[in-house]
C-alpha cells in the first residue's frame, strides 16, 4: 500500500488519539485471503481521511475460537491481556471486520472490565456514508447480480442485516435474496470455532449447503461481511467449480473496486 498505517503507540508518543481503534483480527491479519480484506478497508478509510489506528504487535486474537470450543479459562486469559492493552490506550471506539471478534469484544469483554463501542466495518462505512463522509459510485457494477450471505454474529447474534445492505445497494447491482436469509439466514459453517477443525460425517456439508443456495440464484458475486464465511464459500464454489464464473468478495473490497482503489 502507497500509505503507512499507525499503531496506537504511534499516536500516544504523539500524545494524540486517533477517532477509531481498527481491530484486525487473526484472519485479517494472517490468512493471505482476508489480508485484502483488510488492504481494502484500509484504503477507504485512508481515502476519505479518517484517523485510524491499529495495535499491531500488541492486538492478540480475541479468544472468540477457545471461547465456542469451550475453553473459557483460555478464553478469559486472552480477553484479560487484550483488555489491559485497550485500556492502557484509552480507547473509546473500535471498528472491526470480523463479526466473531465484533460479536466478543462487544457482548463478552464488558463483564471483564472491558467496555468500548464496537462496530461492524458495514456499520461503521454505513455511518460515514450518513454522515456525508463517504461516497460510492458503484456503475462498474450495473447490473451484476449480487447475493448477500448474512454472517451469523453480525445478523442474528446482533440483529444487524440493513447495514451491509445500503452499502450493497449504492453499487446499482441487482440485489438478490437467498430464500433462507436476514432472521432465517443458514451459518457458513465455521462458527462455533468449527473453522479450525474437520467437519463431522455426514451426507453433506453445510457449506456446499449454503453454496448451493446462492448459485441457484445464478449470481455473478456472492458478497459476504466475515473472513470466515468468505473462506468457506469461497471453498464452496470451488466444490461446483464455479470459480471461474463466480466472484466471493467481502462487502469492503466491493466498495474498494467501485472506487478504484
Amino acid at each position: 500500500m502507497d500509505f503507512t498505517i499507525k499503531t496506537m503507540a504511534d499516536y500516544a508518543a504523539e500524545g494524540k488519539s486517533p477517532e477509531v481503534l481498527f481491530w484486525v483480527g487473526c484472519s485479517g491479519s494472517f490468512d493471505d485471503r482476508a489480508k485484502k480484506i483488510t488492504k481494502a478497508f484500509c484504503k477507504i478509510l485512508n481515502k476519505i481521511g479518517v484517523e485510524f489506528a491499529v495495535l499491531g504487535q500488541e492486538e492478540s486474537c480475541t479468544g472468540d475460537p477457545a471461547k465456542r470450543a469451550g475453553n473459557e479459562f483460555v478464553f478469559q486469559m486472552m480477553a484479560m491481556t487484550n483488555i489491559e492493552v485497550l485500556n492502557a490506550y484509552e480507547v473509546k471506539k473500535i471498528v472491526t471486520a470480523c463479526p466473531h471478534c465484533f460479536n466478543t469484544l462487544k457482548n463478552e469483554y464488558p463483564s471483564l472490565g472491558g467496555n468500548y463501542e464496537v462496530i461492524h466495518h458495514t456499520q461503521f462505512l454505513r455511518q460515514l456514508m450518513d454522515e456525508g463522509r463517504l461516497k460510492i459510485e458503484g456503475g462498474s457494477f450495473k447490473g451484476k447480480k449480487i447475493t448477500f450471505h448474512d454472517p451469523c454474529y453480525l445478523g442474528r447474534a446482533n440483529g444487524e442485516y440493513e447495514a451491509p445492505r445500503m452499502l450493497l445497494e449504492k453499487l446499482d447491482a441487482e440485489l438478490i435474496e437467498m430464500k433462507r436469509c436476514r432472521t432465517n439466514g443458514l451459518c457458513c459453517g465455521a462458527g462455533g470455532a468449527q473453522m479450525f477443525k474437520e467437519p463431522e460425517k455426514g451426507n453433506k456439508d453445510i457449506n456446499i449447503e449454503r453454496t448451493e443456495e446462492a448459485l441457484s440464484l445464478n449470481p455473478k458475486i456472492i458478497a459476504t461481511g466475515c473472513p470466515f464465511c468468505n473462506t468457506m464459500l469461497t471453498d464452496g464454489v470451488k466444490h461446483f467449480n464455479k470459480n471461474a464464473d463466480v466472484e466471493v468478495k467481502d462487502i469492503v473490497e466491493l466498495l474498494a473496486e467501485a472506487e478504484d482503489l
